[in-house]
């Protein structure tokens, strides 16, 4: 298994001053926006990235995203060290397969790959 990139994850409440901030002040690229998230990139580094996470009642906000190549393998690893699983491995439609599981510290890490 390896990791590919790690995303701070933000919650905001606020996307119109957020892009704004992001794009004009420190010069990023959107490469996603969607109602629940938008997800700036630095344009001569694709993975270096800060999420923008609108909170939402049913899913719970994780902290960090962890792209992994292989989510599966992952989730497996979670449920045979006995980590706790807080929002079930899917498939999103936006192109993702992912699960979320808090760390130690109650963090709650998305370890996603893309489909």
């Amino acid at each position: 298994m390896s990791i590919r990139r790690i995303v701070p994850n933000t919650a905001s409440d606020h996307p119109a001053q957020n892009k704004e901030f992001y794009t004009s002040f420190l010069g990023l690229d959107i490469a996603m926006k969607r109602e629940e998230i938008i997800i700036f990139a630095e344009p001569g580094s694709p993975t270096t990235q800060i999420s923008l996470i609108r909170p939402q009642t049913d899913i719970p906000h994780p902290d960090v995203s962890i792209e992994v190549d292989n989510v599966d393998a992952m989730f497996e690893r979670a449920v045979n060290q006995g980590r706790e699983v807080i929002y079930p491995i899917t498939d999103e439609p936006w192109g993702v397969r992912r699960f979320f599981v808090e760390d130690p510290n109650g963090t709650v890490i998305n370890i996603l790959s893309h489909l």
